[in-house]
């Protein structure tokens, strides 16, 4: 069954970002290891544990599409016109950019996001990469699972994940746990 995913790597405080959207610490643990893990660019293949390794591996193989924000879209450069993912994206914008690349679709609300990413999907998952856009799907109710990367490391300040939830309390299953080198991956579902 398809779920909507929320995914990011995380510090132990909860930023997920620094102050300045750098993310050098937090995405470590997809360089330190000596199991390659191909992407579909040439630039992005990573280099795990084996344990984060087998996790990324089989999370990449139920992807079938990907929600980002403007923002993210913008300081990536739209991944230089393809996702790592391979897959096709569904970007949360109030423009579209004139030199919008094949396979990136450009929708005005989180709901048409996860209607347009669902279709695109099929079967597979959809996964939002951005931490507005997966705070607004999680208040909208289509947030199905939210998987943390959690990196041993305390930013101090930055962006943070969750911070302007809009319905609180929300109540999370227990995580299932991987432990990789450099890294703690935890998977939880969204208790309704």
């Amino acid at each position: 069954m398809s779920k909507v995913i929320a995914n990011m790597s995380m510090s132990l405080d909860g930023f997920i970002a620094d102050p300045g959207d750098g993310i050098d610490l937090l995405f470590g643990w997809m360089g330190n290891g000596e199991v390659e893990v191909p992407t579909a660019v040439e630039w992005a293949t990573f280099r795990m544990s084996p344990a984060s390794a087998e996790y990324m591996t089989a999370a990449m193989s139920r992807v079938g599409a990907l929600i980002a924000g403007r923002h993210l879209y913008d300081i990536t450069h739209g991944w230089g016109g393809k996702h790592p993912m391979g897959v096709p994206v569904v970007v949360v914008s109030h423009s579209t950019p004139a030199d919008a690349p094949a396979g990136f679709t450009f929708v005005s609300s989180v709901e048409e996001a996860v209607r347009v990413a669902s279709e695109l999907a099929g079967s597979k998952d959809v996964v939002i990469a951005s931490a507005k856009i997966a705070q607004q799907a999680l208040d909208a109710g289509l947030l199905d699972a939210i998987n943390v990367d959690q990196v041993p490391v305390l930013l101090g300040e930055g962006v943070r994940w969750f911070e302007n939830l809009a319905k609180t309390p929300v109540r999370l299953s227990n995580p299932t746990v991987v432990e990789g080198n450099g890294v703690t991956h935890l998977a939880y579902e969204v208790v309704r």
